[in-house]
């Protein structure tokens, strides 16, 4: 009998990827908009046996433009639109801190993707990560995950990844 090899998890950036990006931050449950076909290609991912976490950039906490409980309520507001479509975003993990905090959450640096790996069980190997910015590929690069690049704000442009 042949073991099944695990289902892929598949990491996740957020602004730009799975919702619209915006230079002045997502501020606001209302301001949060989801890029046409990217809810429905995670929920599709999930519902074929993938596993989907999010690793996030939010420096918007830090700067005192977004407080925690509304950071919390457009990740429920992401979370329960996922559902409705059939699928499951297993965790969403985000870093708060400036650019210039020099954590080791903030992307480039891997602790994002660190992170989720050990909470979720699974191996570098067995995970890849979907971002938009030159950080999330070194963050990828980084953390020993394949990387796979999208455009910022494209309708439909996970639907065209080949995972």
């Amino acid at each position: 009998m042949t073991k099944s090899k695990p289902p892929k998890l598949i990491i996740l950036d957020r602004d730009g990827v799975i919702n619209y990006d915006s230079k002045n931050y997502i501020r606001h449950v209302d301001e949060w908009h989801p890029i046409e076909g990217a809810l429905e290609t995670i929920a599709s991912w999930s519902k074929s046996g993938h596993r989907i976490a999010i690793a996030t950039n939010q420096s918007a906490v830090a700067r005192n433009y977004i407080s925690l409980e509304m950071l919390n309520a457009i990740h429920k507001k992401m979370l329960i639109s996922v559902k409705k479509l059939g699928g499951e975003i297993e965790l969403i993990k985000f870093c708060p801190h400036l650019p210039s905090a020099k954590c080791l959450c903030r992307k480039p640096q891997p602790g994002l993707i660190f992170s989720i790996l050990a909470t979720l069980n699974v191996s570098a190997s067995n995970a890849c990560f979907i971002g938009d910015k030159r950080s999330d590929a070194e963050a990828a690069e980084n953390a020993k995950v394949t990387f796979y690049h999208v455009d910022a704000n494209i309708p439909f442009s996970l639907s065209n990844l080949d995972i």
